[in-house]
């Protein structure tokens, strides 16, 4: 069991946004909340902004995620899935926003839960170039390699 706790600065920047919480305890998301409401046609993209701003700790980035319930019943799907979120970036959070449904729109109201933040610890990686890399079982087999 991770005990584990990790603080995270957030910044209002729309006083009546409501914080980010957890929906159960030991659940990976936080979840993120429309500051606007909108209207998304099927298949149009747009950006919704969520009224905070976060500073992630050195070593750790943060990962915007689809909710899947709005996934599942109204199409509601981020292009860029999952949305990486920097520990030096200090702007507002935004969410790339895709309607999936070929024929309904979807009706975001402002202080709609919309996505997940999930918080998680990032190594630097060193690269380490070699002239042959190491072999596997599955060596370059990709894309449906290990059957259907």
């Amino acid at each position: 069991m991770n005990s584990e706790h990790v603080n995270l600065t957030i910044k209002r920047l729309d006083e009546d946004v409501e914080l980010p919480q957890y929906a159960y305890p030991g659940d990976a998301g936080l979840d993120l909340r429309s500051n606007a409401d909108l209207v998304l046609k099927p298949f149009e993209r747009k950006l919704i902004p969520t009224g905070l701003a976060i500073a992630i700790p050195e070593g750790y980035a943060g990962f915007v995620q689809p909710r899947s319930g709005l996934a599942l019943k109204q199409g509601l799907s981020f292009p860029n899935t999952p949305g990486l979120i920097d520990s030096h970036y200090r702007g507002e959070l935004k969410v790339v926003a895709i309607n999936l449904d070929p024929q309904n729109p979807i009706l975001i109201n402002k202080g709609d839960r919309i996505a997940q933040l999930v918080i998680q610890e990032v190594p630097v990686v060193n690269l380490v170039e070699v002239k042959e890399l190491d072999e596997t079982d599955r060596g370059s087999g990709g894309f449906g390699s290990s059957g259907v």
